[in-house]
């Protein structure tokens, strides 16, 4: 079964959850799409982080991956490593949020969904699996 963990967004848990009850194997072509995709958050990260040292911006990514699709399981991490990083993201009790992560996610996402329903029509006309999260 091909899955995928996706926290804080609504249309992508949907897909998931759809593509979780299939319980069918994405493969080679969910492997692309969801390498493709991580390389997006990725470059979508560096464009909306906020700069002033440039260190943040050097601590993002490369995308982490587990699973290769052809077991039907393959997860992709895209990280900040700076100590600093989820304050800059979530914001303190003395400084606003500049977000960085969550946008450049908002902004894929919806091409994630698109490609993912679109490799799982062969399938059986519909979606097929991935698992969703909260």
């Amino acid at each position: 079964m091909a899955s995928v963990w996706v926290e804080g967004v609504d249309q992508m848990n949907t897909v998931a959850a759809q593509l979780h009850r299939k319980n069918q194997r994405i493969g080679a072509q969910g492997a692309a799409v969801l390498r493709m995709s991580a390389f997006a958050v990725e470059g979508w990260a560096k464009t909306f982080v906020p700069v002033d040292s440039g260190h943040l911006l050097s601590t993002i990514g490369p995308p982490q991956f587990s699973g290769d699709g052809r077991s039907g399981a393959m997860e992709a991490a895209i990280s900040a490593t700076a100590r600093y990083a989820v304050y800059v993201e979530w914001g303190t009790r003395n400084m606003a949020p500049r977000a960085f992560m969550g946008p450049a996610l908002d902004r894929v996402s919806g091409q994630f969904v698109a490609a993912v329903a679109a490799i799982s029509d062969p399938f059986d006309g519909g979606m097929v699996g991935v698992r969703g999260g909260a």
